[in-house]
């Protein structure tokens, strides 16, 4: 959108700042971390037992997606639960998911 709020190139700053977004989306493990705390939050323990990773390789991923702002972590005694920052996030996941549902599991032809 341009300054007036009329459709226009996007600056290349917010470019560039959505692109590091979808590229934290892009790791398998990470986007199983926002579709779990999509739906409510979680500690680095359960996380890591429901997608099947080490406990130090979940915490390095929420700590790239803490860094990014797409999750919030606060101290329950000696866990650090996570939850995700921005309901849009989550919105987007499911709209991966819902768009793979759509075209059969698999992209079309001449798409890599």
């Amino acid at each position: 959108m341009t300054e007036h709020g009329e459709p226009g190139p996007i600056p290349a700053a917010q470019l560039h700042d959505a692109a590091a977004v979808f590229g934290m989306l892009a790791a398998t493990a990470r986007l199983q971390i926002l579709w779990l705390l999509g739906q409510g939050e979680r500690d680095v323990g359960t996380l890591a037992t429901e997608i099947g990773q080490t406990v130090p390789a979940v915490s390095q991923h929420l700590a790239k997606l803490k860094l990014t702002g797409l999750v919030h972590m606060r101290k329950e005694g000696r866990r650090n639960v996570y939850t995700i920052a921005d309901p849009g996030i989550a919105d987007i996941v499911r709209l991966a998911f819902r768009h793979h549902r759509l075209h059969g599991g698999r992209l079309p032809d001449g798409v890599d």
